[in-house]
């Protein structure tokens, strides 16, 4: 595997697709899991090309901004194995897996759990970088605390995001704490009683500075279950806003193994179990997660739309 900027210990995308290898290690002897890092951008191709010459059984890259790099390694070497996070390509290359998650559909879920939490009235959310797999869960966040206040008559404000304007808050990388908890420190001065990161580490930034406001501040941890990932917070989390990277990146691992690996994309749905929400907080309420439940299916059905100009077409 290469790591994105953020590090193997990002408790984010990083650290859940070296999990997916591990997982898939410990059913096959035969998979032998390894990784290097990227520091910089830069770091991408000599990485990816560093494993090319190992002769790897599968590569994984992870990360919308490693496409490119990944694209080039894979058309220059057309036997090699890879897999993708956070990227597709149209059209799919054979010797690609792209592994994409429609979040917009458990962000929707999450704003809604968020209006329906809050009690100041104001909730919010910033990004790491201004990138389609950051935003497509802004803007289901946006569309959840819309719904909600629709369904209930509420006037929710979310700060942070606008999905008409496709402007809001960003931090600029994947690694600066501080920086996340500067602009959660400022929600908090404009009312934000939850707050939805979606920026890998800078988001326990966000959960320092709710912890040290100590004023009824909460969040929404993203990509995995904070709980498990970031447990010193997780007191702070009414839950978590999940893709099942580890779960799609183990399949490509085991399935390259045993000489079964396609190429093309694997897109994760509420429908297939490959988004959703971690568990709740004991603190939001029965009738709150039954509404959630009806949230749920109705956005599997169809009956409930959630659009973003950045979410996967559904396999």
């Amino acid at each position: 595997m290469v790591t994105d900027t953020g590090g193997i210990d990002d408790r984010s995308f990083n650290a859940s697709s070296y999990q997916g290898l591990k997982d898939a290690a410990a059913s096959d002897p035969a998979i032998v899991p390894s990784y290097v890092p990227s520091t910089t951008e830069s770091d991408y191709t000599p990485n990816i090309n560093s494993l090319v010459q190992k002769g790897c059984g599968i590569i994984v890259t992870v990360g919308f901004l490693m496409g490119d790099a990944t694209q080039a390694a894979a058309k220059a070497n057309p036997n090699q194995k890879f897999a993708i996070v956070d990227y597709n390509y149209s059209p799919p290359l054979p010797n690609v897996l792209g592994l994409i998650f429609n979040t917009a559909q458990a962000g929707f879920l999450g704003g809604y759990l968020a209006a329906g939490m809050t009690k100041t009235g104001t909730v919010a959310t910033f990004g790491g970088q201004k990138l389609p797999t950051v935003t497509v869960y802004m803007d289901g966040f946006y569309d959840g605390v819309q719904y909600y206040n629709s369904q209930h008559g509420k006037h929710v404000k979310v700060l942070g995001w606008n999905e008409a304007t496709q402007n809001g808050t960003f931090t600029g990388d994947f690694t600066d704490q501080s920086k996340g908890k500067s602009d959660t420190l400022a929600f908090i001065q404009q009312g934000a009683d939850i707050i939805f990161p979606v920026a890998g580490n800078v988001g326990l930034g966000a959960a320092a500075a709710a912890q040290q406001n100590g004023n009824g501040v909460h969040l929404l941890w993203v990509d995995t279950d904070g709980c498990v990932s970031a447990p010193q917070y997780c007191s702070l989390f009414y839950s978590s806003v999940v893709k099942g990277i580890s779960v799609a990146v183990a399949k490509a691992a085991t399935d390259a193994a045993k000489g079964s690996f396609t190429g093309g994309n694997y897109v994760g749905t509420l429908a297939n179990n490959g988004v959703g929400l971690a568990p709740y907080a004991k603190d939001v309420p029965q009738s709150l997660q039954t509404e959630l439940a009806t949230v749920k299916q109705g956005i599997i059905s169809g009956s409930i739309k959630v659009a973003s100009p950045s979410a996967p077409a559904s396999s």
